[in-house]
């Protein structure tokens, strides 16, 4: 049955890998509908001007304009969900009557909890059997930006990651992709049974491995060390796998 309210929603925050998360969590809930999403607090203040919201996740940390200031710039803020990997802001969002504060990386039955806290009570009850299931897993591809353009990379397809700095290269079947990304922040975003931390500075594919050894795996011709604080789990998941 098709719910009598929706509740419109509105993502704010600069990285697009974050925004493609929150959309996915929404789409698979039938109250919700993405009204629209923005990269910025300024594109934010001008949706929020000609679009009905009922539900807004915020970012906090954002170029120009933090998402506190953006909510203290509302006179009738919709209610908020802020979204953030930052704990340091908890005391001063909650004093700006926030509904909710969810550090990243967001899990679906947390993204739940703050949505049914943030509707009004006459909304329809979402929870116990009829509540959707998801898993990064049943993604089959995120998008990344490289060369000032989203690119689509297939999970699939991806051979391994190599972190640098503030940076990633993702290798993939069809080529190299680099952006700039948390190698810590993406290995939450792939599926846990298909990928595994092997060292500090590398995720490996576990069906893409065609040997290893105790300190290193091998990708094709590609040698990759293994970290000691990895060693123990890495090693669990390959026999898991064999």
């Amino acid at each position: 049955m098709k719910p009598e309210k929706i509740f419109s929603c509105l993502i704010v925050d600069d990285e697009p890998p974050a925004r493609e998360i929150l959309k996915r969590y929404i789409q698979q809930v039938p109250i919700l509908r993405l009204a629209d999403e923005c990269s910025n607090a300024l594109q934010a203040l001008t949706s929020l001007q000609t679009k009905t919201v009922d539900l807004l996740f915020l970012d906090v940390q954002m170029p120009q304009v933090t998402g506190l200031e953006l909510i203290r710039s509302l006179k009738s803020p919709p209610a908020v969900i802020l979204t953030t990997a930052f704990e340091q802001y908890a005391l001063e969002a909650f004093d700006l009557d926030v509904t909710d504060y969810l550090l990243k990386p967001i899990q679906f039955d947390r993204f739940l909890k703050a949505m049914m806290k943030a509707l009004p009570r006459e909304a329809p009850a979402y929870q116990g059997t009829e509540t959707p299931e998801i898993s990064i897993s049943n993604q089959t591809f995120l998008y990344f930006r490289a060369d000032r353009k989203m690119v689509k990379v297939l999970i699939n397809d991806i051979l391994y990651i190599e972190s640098l700095k503030d940076y990633v290269k993702i290798y993939t079947e069809k080529g190299m992709v680099v952006t700039k990304y948390a190698i810590t922040a993406l290995e939450v975003m792939l599926p846990e049974d298909m990928f595994v931390r092997a060292h500090r500075s590398f995720i490996v594919s576990l069906n893409k491995v065609t040997s290893f050894t105790p300190d290193m795996i091998e990708i094709g011709n590609t040698q990759i060390p293994v970290g000691k604080l990895y060693k123990q789990h890495l090693f669990k998941m390959m026999n898991s796998t064999i």
